[in-house]
């Protein structure tokens, strides 16, 4: 397999309420909700870097489509790593993210490896690290 990953896509609750948080909390680029005329086709995708797309979907039409069981979600499946240029910037996504409604579940701290992060859950409990890597430098 070549390795492309072009869309990372989140299976959400309530589609409206994860929208709010990514556009206006978080102000992820995006042309709002598209598919509302298709059955199971509603969802909303936000443009990341060099191409990559978050998406998020109703869970159920998410399990729809890849005809699988919905069970409960589990917070602990994978982590999303938003990579930022320093400490300070860690700490003001991590604000940006309580302020527009997450979970802080780890706030910023400096890590054992030598970096800096914190952790925050978006309203559907998807977990997100905001880390400072020095070792790593930010892509623009």
């Amino acid at each position: 397999m070549k390795p492309k990953i072009t869309v990372i896509t989140l299976g959400v609750d309530n589609l409206e309420r994860a929208l709010v948080f990514y556009r206006d909390g978080l102000k992820l680029p995006t042309e709002g909700i598209l598919g509302k005329e298709y059955e199971h086709g509603a969802v909303a995708f936000f443009d990341l870097q060099n191409g990559v797309k978050l998406a998020i979907w109703n869970r159920k039409d998410l399990a729809h489509e890849a005809k699988v069981s919905q069970t409960s979600p589990n917070p602990a499946e994978f982590t999303l790593g938003h990579n930022v240029g320093s400490p300070e910037e860690v700490d003001e996504v991590m604000a940006q993210a309580e302020a527009a409604g997450a979970t802080i579940t780890y706030p910023a701290h400096k890590a054992f490896w030598g970096g800096y992060s914190g952790h925050f859950q978006d309203p559907d409990g998807h977990v997100w690290e905001v880390v400072w890597n020095p070792q790593w430098e930010e892509e623009a």
